[in-house]
């Protein structure tokens, strides 16, 4: 019984993120010349790690809880699984820069719009490469800008190490996706944020220590 009570109550608060639709952002930041022409992002790049993270969802006021894990599984592909944390699995996704299948998904979030949220969200957090187009800076960051389609992508280097803090993901007006990376070592993200800026979802995923991570 407690396990389909949180099942339902997690689909339904996924659901309802869409009942509600899914300045120019650098005007703080000053232009510098570019000193790159590509970026490499450093986290989920090793393929012997079984990425293992503890998920809590904040949907418009509801708090939900499970585990994610991602998987790098050749190149250019991960495979992602969500589950809750009594191992019931609600999605299981593969997912590259030019690819997205759905191995799996329950019924009841087997939405469109739903996935295309999601597929969004993983392909930031996975986004192994990028072209620069354009730099900036501030007071902490080296800020790279790199097109996404019809947007843009801008990466916060920390000054002090180069550590990937943040990516913010925009329209030529308004921030849209922001993802915030906590990492000691700038190699495994011990802690991440994925926040909405139009909608009321924020995902924050922290490693999760069980005794086998805990012995590599």
């Amino acid at each position: 019984m407690q396990k389909s009570t949180i099942q339902f109550l997690l689909i339904n608060c996924f659901l309802a993120i869409f009942i509600i639709s899914c300045g120019s952002v650098t005007k703080n930041y000053t232009p510098k010349k570019v000193d790159k022409t590509t970026y490499e992002a450093p986290y989920f790049s090793d393929a012997t790690i079984d990425y293992v993270y503890k998920a809590n969802i904040s949907v418009y006021g509801n708090e939900l809880s499970g585990i994610f894990i991602a998987k790098k599984i050749n190149d250019t592909i991960h495979r992602i699984v969500f589950t809750t944390e009594f191992g019931n699995k609600l999605m299981d996704f593969e997912i590259s820069e030019t690819s997205f299948k759905v191995n799996s998904i329950v019924s009841e979030l087997d939405r469109k719009i739903l996935i295309n949220t999601l597929k969004k969200d993983f392909g930031l957090l996975l986004k192994k490469k990028y072209q620069i187009q354009g730099q900036f800076e501030n007071d902490s960051f080296d800020i790279y800008k790199s097109t996404d389609g019809n947007r843009d992508n801008y990466l916060f280097l920390s000054k002090k190490d180069q550590k990937l803090e943040q990516l913010i993901h925009s329209s030529k007006t308004k921030e849209k996706i922001t993802l915030t990376f906590s990492s000691e070592n700038n190699i495994f993200a011990e802690k991440i944020e994925i926040i909405h800026q139009n909608i009321k979802l924020r995902i924050t995923l922290n490693y999760f220590k069980s005794e086998e991570n805990s012995s590599n």
